[in-house]
């Protein structure tokens, strides 16, 4: 159900979400949390709740975002997304990333392919989450999400979520010669992409230190067991998501 991410001695807790263990069917079987892509909203609320009651965070404050791939940020306040995650499933930000540093909002990134990114300082006071799918990546959604933390990018670690990999992603010319000049002939292969390279990159041109960025290296179109994926099944298919937030009390 999760994938959870080593955040040392900070009071941050941060994870993947996987598809195993929900309640979904079809396409959507069975942990999609995304409300977007056709499942029926009973079972993302069901879906939504599993997770929280799994991984720890509340439901009631948890911040998801509707995603538009740019680069605009939402800081989150203590009342998060005021029950709008497992509740509503409406009036959520039109945005790609979100930060806060309120502890016990759980922030949500969701993709099906594109990378999704957990970000935390040294200290546990701040965290971000951020959807990086190539038009946010070139647009500055991750420069976006590491300046909204107010603090130093020498102080932040970040962990990339499971992705579809460059095995998988083959693109036109244009878009690899874009990615190229701004990340480095390394991030193509071949005719495709490797997003999660050009994640790290994107991480470590904001100030983000090597050493202290995780990529997963699980492709979600290779993975069916684990992972939902737009490329392999096209748009009736869920999301999966990357989660951090601040314990409370710690």
């Amino acid at each position: 159900m999760v994938i959870e991410v080593d955040t040392g001695d900070t009071p941050v807790r941060a994870l993947f979400s996987t598809r195993e263990g929900g309640v979904s069917t079809g396409g959507h079987a069975s942990l999609n949390i995304g409300a977007t892509t056709g499942d029926h909203p009973d079972a993302v609320r069901a879906n939504r709740e599993v997770l929280a009651r799994a991984a720890g965070f509340d439901p009631l404050r948890a911040v998801v975002l509707t995603q538009v791939h740019g680069a605009d940020v939402l800081a989150a306040g203590a009342g998060g997304g005021a029950g709008t995650f497992a509740g509503s499933l409406e009036g959520v930000a039109e945005c790609d990333a979100a930060v806060t540093r309120a502890p016990g909002v759980a922030l949500l990134a969701m993709g099906a392919d594109c990378p999704v990114i957990a970000v935390w300082s040294d200290d546990g006071a701040v965290v971000a989450a951020a959807h990086a799918g190539w038009r946010g990546i070139v647009a500055g959604v991750v420069a976006a999400g590491v300046e909204a933390t107010g603090v130093a990018a020498a102080t932040l670690h970040a962990a990339v979520g499971p992705h579809v990999g460059p095995c998988c992603y083959p693109v036109d010319h244009g878009l690899r010669t874009v990615m190229a000049g701004a990340y480095g002939a390394d991030v193509v292969s071949g005719d495709a992409v490797d997003l999660g390279l050009a994640c790290r990159r994107a991480l470590e041109q904001a100030g983000v230190a090597p050493e202290r960025i995780h990529v997963e290296d699980a492709c979600t179109a290779c993975d069916r067991e684990r992972f939902f994926s737009y490329r392999r099944d096209g748009a009736a298919t869920g999301r999966q998501a990357a989660v951090v937030w601040i314990e409370e009390g710690a």
